[in-house]
């Protein structure tokens, strides 16, 4: 089995980072890139096997907003992958995957848990084509397609990887239930546009419940699986405190049965830490 970091900036923010801004991680490529590098060093010294760049947010249009050039853009997207690169040397080992984040993550509305966007399949291919052929030339390992919460994003997604005939790439959805991806496609359906495809290493999900993630698994033919959830914490109002596997132990051991149930990639998402991470190694490794 493979082991995924956890929650990027969950544990940026617990090192002091303010990412209470629309690019999110992003914001520390153009304000403290140091802080990234401690971030993928903490989880490789966790026991993660990947690093998955700060290039979820990173989008060329997201750093137009804000101002910057596209030839500054560009240096920004290459940066995320430096970074985890230079994590990945220092540790001595690893592999580097270069985040994918969904259009959702640009709109900033949550559009990445409905899937309801404004584009179409082919303005989708317009949208992601430059930030994906700069992370195609970088030295990142493999794409990370994170948080797809679209059937025609993942069909954009596919064109896209057909057009960079020497990347390999992983697909992970964000799904609002056991058996549906975000906008209602069944997972099943979404997961087989990859099934044959040679470059797709796994296919999966992520920032999901960890409820969910049995039933989804088993709706996964035809390629390794990939799977990190985040938390599935939900604030509780009358007790004043987080519920969920916030707990790294439980999320270990939840984690050892994912594996155990057909998982081949293993990490967390959201709200978790290079403790969950830890947790994941202790509970399938032993240690």
């Amino acid at each position: 089995m493979v082991i995924l970091d956890g929650g990027l900036a969950t544990h940026l923010e617990s090192l002091g980072a303010d990412l209470d801004d629309p690019l999110w991680s992003a914001k520390l490529l153009v304000e403290e890139a140091s802080l990234i590098r401690r971030a993928h060093l903490d989880y490789f010294a966790a026991g993660a096997q990947v690093a998955t760049t700060a290039s979820y947010q990173a989008s060329i249009p997201a750093f137009l907003r804000r101002g910057l050039s596209p030839a500054q853009a560009e240096d920004l997207i290459l940066l995320a992958v430096r970074l985890a690169v230079e994590a990945r040397d220092a540790h001595g080992q690893g592999t580097v995957a270069a985040s994918v984040g969904p259009y959702g993550a640009y709109l900033a509305d949550g559009a990445e848990y409905t899937g309801v966007y404004d584009l179409d399949e082919d303005g989708l291919v317009a949208w992601h084509r430059d930030r994906w052929h700069i992370l195609a030339g970088s030295e990142a390992d493999l794409m990370a397609c994170e948080t797809v919460p679209s059937y025609a994003e993942a069909r954009a997604l596919r064109r896209l990887l057909d057009e960079t005939p020497d990347v390999r790439a992983w697909i992970s959805f964000s799904c609002r239930d056991g058996e549906h991806i975000s906008d209602g496609t069944p997972l099943r359906q979404a997961a087989a546009l990859f099934a044959g495809h040679p470059r797709v290493i796994a296919v999966g999900v992520n920032c999901t419940a960890p409820r969910h993630v049995p039933s989804l698994i088993r709706r996964i033919e035809g390629k390794p699986v990939i799977v990190y959830p985040n938390s599935g914490e939900t604030w509780d109002a009358s007790a004043r405190r987080w519920r969920g596997l916030a707990d790294p132990v439980e999320f270990g051991a939840a984690a050892a049965g994912w594996h155990a149930a057909g998982s081949d990639f293993v990490g967390g998402c959201c709200r978790t830490t290079p403790e969950h991470i830890r947790q994941i190694h202790e509970h399938v490794y032993g240690g």
